[in-house]
């Protein structure tokens, strides 16, 4: 299996484990979505709590140029360690949610 499609399995893993801990009811959904095509994944809660309308991506992850991209994580989870103990090399992973200038700082790519 080549890097990509591992890293894809690697990325929808880890949020489908994620995604069974949240609580879907009527009113709010938990939405896995896999763009396996443009390798955009997303962990989403969409729906209604009373008059509020809740529209929140939870956790995002985009696969660009062979590396793991964490976009968002609205989580006390650490998953860019989680990709790491997944076998996940820690220079294959870039916060894309730090500001460029700080990833140098950080244990992971740059980008």
């Amino acid at each position: 299996m080549d890097k990509v499609a591992q890293y894809q399995e690697y990325v929808q893993t880890l949020l489908n484990q994620y995604a069974e801990d949240d609580i879907s009811n009527e009113e709010v959904e938990v939405q896995l979505i896999f763009d396996t095509y443009r390798d955009h994944y997303q962990w989403m809660n969409v729906g209604w709590q009373q008059f509020h309308r809740i529209y929140r991506c939870i956790v995002h992850f985009d696969i660009k140029d062979g590396k793991i991209w964490l976009q968002q994580n609205l989580t006390d989870l650490n998953p860019a360690e989680d990709l790491v103990e997944m076998g996940v090399p820690p220079e294959d992973i870039v916060l894309g949610l730090q500001p460029p200038y700080k990833r140098q700082y950080t244990d992971y790519g740059v980008a």
